[in-house]
Parts: structure tokens; C-alpha cells; sequence
């Protein structure tokens, strides 16, 4: 075996400590609320789930569009999920559209009752006990939140619970920009965030 082989077997494992914590390294400094969607400028798929309160109902993608709207994903297992729920409401009180898909859950009866406790910031309610449309989303887990534009297309993933900091910075802007294009009003203290 050569000196130069010998040399190069020896410092394999340190190169591969230099990699591994360059990787580490750099894990520490990104936003894990920031995972990139592929569904961003596309349309969410196509599904067909049961409504949370009658399960003789069901809702298809022809829900989506029409108006934006916010598309949350939440679950009574997330204590994420409850730590927002109280700021979906105040949303909803500001007549922002939202639909819920409840993700996962334990039961159909514990999902109402939380809507009941709680309130219920969803214009309509989905059932994925499946958990099928948040995997066709690219969903990791509760809860997230999309954006989504009059005809549907995913403008925006937000990754972690919606509150007024997330509300104001990111998602807000997005949601009353989507708004004016087709010519929804959009509320004062909102104007100077859209063109």
C-alpha cells in the first residue's frame, strides 16, 4: 500500500467529522418553520374528505377558490395546535376565511368537542382521519398552515402555529395581497401591505 493511499485512509474519518459538523453546524442557524413546499404556485390535489361534524357529507377540492383563504391543518393530539387555536379565532372574527383540516385524530367526537370547548375559527371543517390530503400537502405535522389564492393555488406553507407575529410578517401581507387581486375588500390598518 502506497504512503499516499495510507494517507488518505487515515484521514477519511476526520473528513467525515468535518462534513458531518459543518452540516450540524449549519442546521443551527435555519428556520424550521420554513420548509419549502413543492406545492407553492400550484394548486392543492384534488380530494375528497367527509365533513367534521356530518360524516354523511362530503367536501371536494371545489371548495378551494373562489376567495382566498387559509387552509390549517390541526389535530386535538398537537398542544401546538391549541396554543393557536385562540388566534384562528381572533382571524376568523376578522372575517379571514378559513377551512380546518383536522389531521390524524383520535376520534371524530374529540375533534367537535374541542370546536365546541374552544370555538370554531373554520368556515368548514374536514375530516382526515387518513391523514391522506395533508400527506398528498407534504404535511409533517400539526400545526400548518397555506395560504391559497382565489383559484386555489398554494401561495405560501407556514410550518408551526399561527400567531400575530407570523400573522403580521408573513402570512397577513400574502392573504390581503390575494384579496385586492380579486377584488375583495381589504381592511385599513391592511392597505399599506398591498399593492
Amino acid at each position: 500500500m502506497s504512503q499516499r493511499v495510507r494517507t488518505l485512509i487515515f484521514l477519511l474519518p476526520l473528513l467525515g467529522f468535518v462534513g458531518l459538523a459543518g452540516f450540524l453546524y449549519s442546521g443551527l442557524f435555519s428556520d424550521p418553520s420554513k420548509l419549502e413546499s413543492v406545492l407553492v404556485g400550484r394548486e392543492i390535489p384534488s380530494f375528497e374528505l367527509p365533513d367534521l361534524y356530518n360524516p354523511d357529507r362530503t367536501h371536494d377540492q371545489s371548495i378551494v377558490g373562489g376567495r382566498p383563504m387559509l387552509l390549517n391543518v390541526w389535530a386535538t393530539w398537537c398542544p401546538t395546535c391549541y396554543a393557536e387555536h385562540t388566534f384562528l379565532n381572533k382571524l376568523r372574527e376578522k372575517d379571514v376565511y378559513i377551512i380546518g383540516l383536522n389531521y390524524k385524530d383520535d376520534s371524530r367526537a374529540a375533534a367537535v368537542n374541542w370546536l365546541q370547548d374552544l370555538g370554531d375559527p373554520y368556515q368548514i371543517n374536514l375530516f382526515d382521519q387518513s391523514g391522506m390530503l395533508a400527506l398528498d400537502l407534504g404535511v409533517y405535522g400539526a400545526p400548518e398552515t397555506f395560504v391559497l389564492d382565489a383559484d386555489g393555488v398554494v401561495l405560501y406553507r407556514h410550518v408551526g402555529d399561527m400567531n400575530q407575529r407570523v400573522w403580521d410578517d408573513k402570512v397577513a401581507p400574502l392573504y390581503y395581497q390575494a384579496r385586492r387581486d380579486v377584488g375583495l375588500p381589504v381592511p385599513d390598518e391592511r392597505q399599506a401591505e398591498v399593492k
